[in-house]
């Protein structure tokens, strides 16, 4: 689908779009409209039973051949001083649904108007409508038979937004765009079966995706870790015949002499439990157990593709977590890559093992100003907040700000959770230094698992755990994206470099 902005509309516009706030009068090009049409707009705009202006509503209106167009449709707004760009993506997603609906093939959006109720001009409201409309058009569809499409079916090919702002909103959304295709890439990462994406074959397609935007892609394979003692990682992935990578992604955009941003992903392709075998009930969705390695991925992604001027490394850690005659075992006893011993009490607990060997090597090799992890870490953290809350484990107040800022103005919803030396206390071992689970309580997980990361990280080294359990993966359709990956991390991470580190 191609997104133009434009100061007048496209001759090959079929459908005609006009949001509207609640309360509006017919103006600009939406009054003509109604003129041409004998009233036709003005009899359903104000007396509609079904059309209340609420946030994404439409109306669809089948058009006279007069007017050039087979139809209009209304797009609620909802009320004017409640605008901001998380209602506006909002609106453009539940548009995208309604063209969608509505066999629209190529949409015009007029915007001629103003704002005055409302802290979002007009630019930024229709790049942001335009960031919704395409994040919501996002479909994985690669393994469908495409042979089976209905003659019938109508693809949305194009949208205009047509404003008299229409340069500065496509300066705007070009920022916006840029974050926009590494959530895609994320997603694509996370929906891809794990007979597909499995370590080696993760690292490549990030080295073919990122090498030729000027990222440098070094990769770590088995022989070479296990020489270098990442016993943690290493651990995790005896067990499966597809061995674990580790891909360490380098953006130089910012002063040669200025430290990096950090960034670290748990990259588990298929997580069975191991020896700890999970139930075989929704198994199947152990393959997104990779999203926060995805989420960094996209990140890198976004960035390198606007060429942003900051210095950023990202690195992630890939296994596969399956049971076999080498897997490891309940009771084994591991040294890290830091040099520190780890009792493992449940192969299921794998990820913190991945974390913190992929942790302790960017640390030593690129000495990151800011460290920040994400990982679909824990259950624990599902059943504190749901599916539509980031929980954030943050060890510095003045980071934890920036996130919490960032966080809101990106529309993804981050949460602080706990740490303390009670948690900590919890996951240190008689018989070695930790132990990659606690026993004293069954509660607290999510504070237990970051705790235990938090072993790994230097002191005083500003750090941040997100773990992305219950907003990785969509379970439904949603207004901005469809059942299935939802590259959670990327808008805000972007949006916390883009205001804070540029």
């Amino acid at each position: 689908m191609k997104l133009s902005f434009l100061a007048d509309v496209n001759s090959a516009a079929d459908t005609v779009v006009f949001p509207v706030f609640k309360g509006q009068e017919l103006k600009g090009t939406l009054e003509s409209l109604d003129s041409q049409t004998g009233g036709l707009i003005a009899q359903h705009y104000n007396a509609s039973k079904h059309f209340k202006f609420k946030l994404g509503q439409t109306l669809v209106l089948h058009l006279p051949e007069v007017t050039g167009f087979s139809q209009a449709i209304l797009l609620g707004l909802g009320d004017e001083e409640k605008m901001d760009a998380d209602n506006a993506e909002i609106a453009g997603g539940k548009l995208a649904k309604a063209l969608k609906q509505s066999g629209v093939a190529h949409a015009g959006v007029y915007m001629d108007y103003g704002v005055t109720d409302s802290d979002l001009s007009v630019d930024l409201l229709i790049a942001h409508l335009a960031l919704g409309l395409n994040l919501a058009s996002y479909d994985f569809d690669k393994y469908k038979d495409k042979r089976e499409k209905n003659d019938d079916d109508t693809a949305l090919d194009a949208v205009d937004f047509i404003s008299s702002q229409s340069e500065v909103a496509d300066k705007v959304y070009q920022m916006l765009d840029a974050m926009a295709q590494g959530v895609f890439f994320a997603r694509d990462l996370v929906n891809e079966p794990p007979n597909v994406l499995y370590p080696e074959s993760y690292a490549e397609i990030v080295k073919e995706k990122l090498k030729p935007l000027g990222v440098q892609v070094e990769i770590l394979d088995d022989k070479k870790m296990l020489k270098m003692g990442m016993g943690a990682l290493m651990a995790v992935g005896q067990g499966s015949i597809r061995k674990p990578r580790m891909v360490i992604m380098r953006w130089n955009g910012g002063k040669a002499d200025e430290k990096p941003l950090g960034f670290v992903g748990k990259g588990v392709t298929f997580d069975t439990g191991g020896i700890s075998i999970k139930p075989a009930a929704q198994m199947d969705m152990m393959k997104m157990d990779m999203g926060g390695s995805a989420a960094v991925c996209g990140l890198m992604y976004s960035l390198a593709l606007r060429k942003a001027p900051v210095n950023v490394v990202g690195a992630i850690g890939l296994v596969e977590n399956m049971p076999s005659d080498n897997a490891y075992r309940p009771g084994d006893i591991i040294k890290a890559y830091n040099g520190k011993t780890i009792e493992v009490l449940n192969t299921d607990a794998e990820g913190r093992l991945v974390l913190c060997d992929t942790l302790s090597y960017v640390q030593e090799q690129d000495d990151p100003k800011v460290l920040i992890d994400l990982a679909t870490l824990t259950g624990a953290i599902m059943v504190a907040l749901g599916t539509e809350f980031t929980g954030v484990f943050c060890n510095d107040d003045d980071l934890w700000s920036k996130m919490e800022s960032s966080g809101a103005k990106s529309g993804e919803q981050l949460w602080r959770m706990p740490l303390g030396e009670n948690f900590s206390e919890e996951m240190k071992s008689k018989v070695a230094d930790y132990r990659n689970l606690g026993t004293v309580s069954r509660f607290g997980g999510a504070s237990t698992a970051a705790a235990f990361l938090e072993f790994f990280i230097d002191k005083d080294r500003p750090w941040a755990h997100m773990d992305i359990a219950g907003t990785a993966w969509a379970h439904k359709d949603k207004p901005l994206g469809p059942l299935g990956g939802t590259g959670a991390g990327v808008r805000a991470l972007h949006k916390l470099i883009t205001d804070h580190y540029e």
